[in-house]
């Protein structure tokens, strides 16, 4: 048995650390470490309520609308607002933008160029992935980054600025969207499919998103297998093959999401759930059994494990068997994964459903969940984007009580992230957040289950002579994670 130190692991903000007990080439263990502790939920207690909307999306630069969204909702909560329907579409919007430049981030930036590695020189597809994904050079990266500002620009006139946008508020949107604005904004969001159309997919949008199972989507990569007009969806495919990515990096088989993008009316346009691999069915989620304990984190631990409402956060950064600033949050006790492929499993998504019931959550399952969701959320935002009335409010008053509680939920792009609030005499008692990488990326809990990444890691091969295993960086790389938002 030996040990390895990898990390840190910081393409995306923030750093980690895992520490691997290494047996025969294969990983036996996994402890994944958030390295740094920030402070928010204890900086937020004294505030005004409505202070909250100026810190959170300061958390993190990438995923700051998604925290702004959780807040505004854990406001609208405590004052039972309720956004008129541009509202809700503009903050759809906002968040749509951001998720989604996410997704085209971490595939072109963060995931990809792991495949030119030199570990894969000998490969029949190295040269392709070098000529795509060199992250100086690669032909597609360079596109993408490009695609990338342009979308961005989305923010400026839906929010103002981004990141840090402060257009997101209990009661909506406080941006209104004229007709000429509606009119660019529409412009931009099918430049960003066009893109999408001609390099990722090389096929509409709808098609991506009516491929109905794994035979469908095997059949569809055959047409182009290693590029040329293929798309880099297709390429992404046949390294799957080749690598066996289906088998890499296996989840818990339990998938959470809170639902995203909430629609006038109600309901959802992608619903939410807990899906169960072991039944292949979604059943709702149940609030109340969500807890974070504190057993092997360097914080505080209570006498048992907390429901976020009655959260409680003080660092101990001494404290014996800790190894992480993360908590442990669980869901009736169990370890769950959440993130795009919990959203597309909990909204019924054919091909996603089939690829899981297959091979579960892996590190092919998790990349191919978020490049469908780029192909069924871009559909939406145009139809948002068309239902606007720009005569019509945008955003109601928002005055809030002096004393309550509220709790406030939404899917970033990495998963579900939840704000739970508790006011007493016109101030912010409490303030707990659970993000989607203290989900995915929690330490052990006080029985010695490990998180879903600590479960994904183990068994990963490690090849002679590495410090730095591959088959490790593709795991926690699948994960995406966003480590400021973990150690808030």
């Amino acid at each position: 048995m030996s040990r390895l130190l990898v990390g840190p692991f910081n393409r995306v903000e923030g750093d980690l650390e895992v520490v691997l007990d290494v047996d025969g080439g294969r990983v036996a263990s996994a402890h994944v470490n958030a390295t740094m502790y920030r402070g928010f939920e204890q900086i937020l207690q004294g505030k005004a309520p409505h202070d909250a909307l100026v810190y959170v999306p300061r958390i993190c630069g990438i995923c700051s609308v998604s925290q702004s969204v959780a807040s505004a909702r854990a406001l609208a909560d405590l004052g039972g607002l309720v956004m008129p329907p541009n509202g809700q579409h503009a903050t759809n919007l906002m968040l749509a933008t951001e998720n989604l430049a996410d997704h085209l981030t971490h595939f072109y930036l963060f995931f990809m160029p792991d495949f030119v590695r030199p570990v894969y020189a000998g490969k029949h597809w190295h040269a392709e992935a070098l000529r795509r994904f060199d992250p100086q050079a690669g032909e597609q990266v360079r596109q993408a980054t490009a695609m990338r500002q342009r979308w961005l620009t989305l923010m400026g006139t839906l929010g103002g600025k981004w990141p840090h946008t402060q257009a997101v508020e209990p009661g909506g949107s406080t941006r209104a969207i004229d007709a000429a604005e509606r009119v660019r904004l529409l412009a931009r969001v099918r430049e960003f499919r066009s893109f999408l159309e001609r390099q990722l997919f090389a096929a509409p949008l709808e098609a991506v998103a009516a491929l109905d199972s794994e035979a469908a989507l095997w059949a569809w990569h055959a047409q182009s297998p290693m590029g040329g007009n293929g798309g880099d969806l297709r390429f992404f495919l046949t390294l799957v093959r080749d690598l066996g990515l289906e088998t890499l990096g296996p989840g818990p088989g339990r998938c959470l999401s809170y639902g995203a993008y909430p629609q006038p009316g109600g309901g959802w346009a992608l619903p939410g759930g807990v899906w169960r691999a072991a039944s292949g069915a979604t059943e709702p989620v149940a609030l109340r059994s969500i807890t974070e304990d504190a057993t092997h984190a360097w914080l505080a631990q209570a006498r048992e494990p907390l429901y976020p409402l009655h959260g409680l956060t003080r660092p101990e950064p001494d404290k014996p068997g800790a190894y992480t600033w993360n908590k442990a949050p669980r869901l009736g006790g169990e370890v769950v994964e959440t993130g795009a492929i919990a959203r597309q499993l909990t909204s019924g998504m054919p091909l996603v459903t089939d690829a899981v019931l297959r091979h579960g959550s892996t590190v092919y399952t998790r990349v191919l969940a978020r490049l469908v969701e780029l192909a069924r959320v871009v559909p939406l935002m145009e139809s948002w984007l068309q239902a606007i009335a720009p005569t019509e409010a945008f955003c109601v008053p928002a005055d809030l009580p002096d004393e309550g509680h509220g709790i406030g939920l939404t899917e970033a792009a990495r998963g579900s992230l939840g704000h739970w609030l508790v006011v007493q005499d016109g101030r912010l008692a409490n303030y707990q957040i659970v993000a989607p990488t203290s989900w995915n990326f929690s330490p052990r809990d006080a029985q010695g289950t490990p998180g879903a990444l600590e479960q994904a890691l183990v068994n990963a091969p490690v090849l002679a002579g590495e410090t730095t295993p591959v088959s490790v960086q593709h795991i926690v790389r699948s994960f995406d994670p966003c480590m400021v938002c973990t150690v808030h």
